[in-house]
């Protein structure tokens, strides 16, 4: 039988646990793990992450709980699909000629929601995986690679908030303003708004400042809009 191949986890300071979801998670969210891959079984997941199986049990509660992995006993783990519902609206909607500026009004009604509910919901792993996103990110960058990591910072916002129907919200409307943010990550000056502006969110949400990550958010696609206005 076959088994997605995991990387080794790199460990920082949190609870392993924490480390371990936030770790699978990420790859879940990168699409280096897809729907319908079956993780190793636990004692050979545990060994490849050097953690105890007691740890990757807690990790493992976690994923189930956030609907990202499938457990069933004697199958083991499975990756999971959108929700059926979520599926179908997505399948319905991608097939609609859907104008750019409808989706960034979107946007901007709902992503500081999402924000506000990641300030009130997230857990510590979620908080990693913001931290690490953030960290990697730098207006130094080039535009496809600060992007990337900028679709990466937003998706892991909409995972933190505890809602897979606003996941795929948010993957909808990452696809419908992708010209947007080509543009908005055309210049260092792009990339340096971008990088500030989820730096601003993310200690909102490590306050636990729910109003606060919502005004920020705000402010942050207000920025954007600006930069990414044609000259």
């Amino acid at each position: 039988m076959n088994f997605a191949p995991i990387p080794p986890l790199q460990r920082r300071t949190g609870s392993v646990s924490a480390e371990v979801a936030a770790h699978l998670e990420r790859l879940i969210i990168d699409g280096a793990l897809r729907a319908g891959d079956r993780l190793p079984p636990e004692r050979e997941l545990a060994a490849t992450l050097q953690v105890s199986r007691s740890s990757l049990r807690e990790a493992m509660f976690e994923l189930e709980s956030k609907k990202l992995v499938d457990r069933r006993q004697g199958r083991g783990s499975t990756v999971t699909d959108l929700p059926r519902g979520a599926a179908e609206l997505h399948d319905n909607l991608a097939e609609l000629d859907i104008e750019l500026g409808y989706a960034t009004e979107l946007r901007e009604l709902v992503e500081p929601r999402i924000a506000q509910l990641a300030a009130q919901r997230a857990v510590e792993s979620n908080l990693l995986s913001l931290h690490d996103v953030l960290d990697r990110s730098d207006e130094s960058l080039g535009p496809e690679h600060s992007m990337a990591l900028d679709i990466e910072f937003h998706t892991l916002l909409a995972h933190s908030a505890q809602n897979p129907l606003l996941v795929t919200l948010c993957t909808m409307t990452t696809e419908w303003t992708r010209r947007t943010r080509v543009l908005s990550h055309r210049t260092p000056l792009g990339r340096r708004v971008s990088v500030h502006g989820h730096r601003e969110i993310l200690r909102a949400i490590d306050a636990n400042d729910g109003p606060g990550a919502a005004a920020a958010m705000e402010q942050h696609l207000r920025e954007v809009r600006e930069i990414s206005s044609p000259r």
